[in-house]
């Protein structure tokens, strides 16, 4: 019989019943091998407010504290909330992790990663603001 996955979706291997979670946005009961597991750390103020309360706050050093959040997901709804995507045939071969994401180096432009510009014509037309006056 063919299979899709190696391991049939499921991180058991040689155990014959792993108890079940419940998913954390539908309440699903899945197995806990086959769950999709995310360990989420955050500030408990958002950034738009951190500011406000360090004026506010008598304390000049006062490290605020996270919250530390195990969150696991049944298939459906990590494929929903994009925790995980489905891959090709050879892309699933691919064992390796995904790329975590760094911190951009120093010089790295805006959101395309581009370096800032420095001379050179402008990038649209000829620059002289005038309509249709562009080259």
């Amino acid at each position: 019989m063919t299979v899709k996955r190696r391991n049939h979706g499921r991180n058991k291997k040689g155990r014959g019943h792993v108890k079940p979670v419940r998913c954390t946005n539908c309440a699903r009961c899945v197995p806990k091998d086959k769950a999709v597991s995310k360990f989420n750390v955050r500030s408990i103020v958002e950034a738009a407010a951190l500011r406000d309360l360090a004026e506010a706050s008598a304390f000049s050093s006062y490290v605020l504290p996270k919250i530390y959040i195990k969150a696991s997901y049944c298939i459906s709804c990590a494929i929903h909330s994009k925790q995980v995507r489905n891959r090709s045939r050879t892309e699933r071969r691919n064992r390796s992790p995904p790329l975590r994401f760094s911190q951009r180096p120093q010089g790295a432009g805006g959101p395309g990663g581009a370096p800032p510009r420095t001379g050179g014509p402008p990038p649209f037309g000829g620059g002289t603001g005038a309509p249709g006056a562009g080259g």
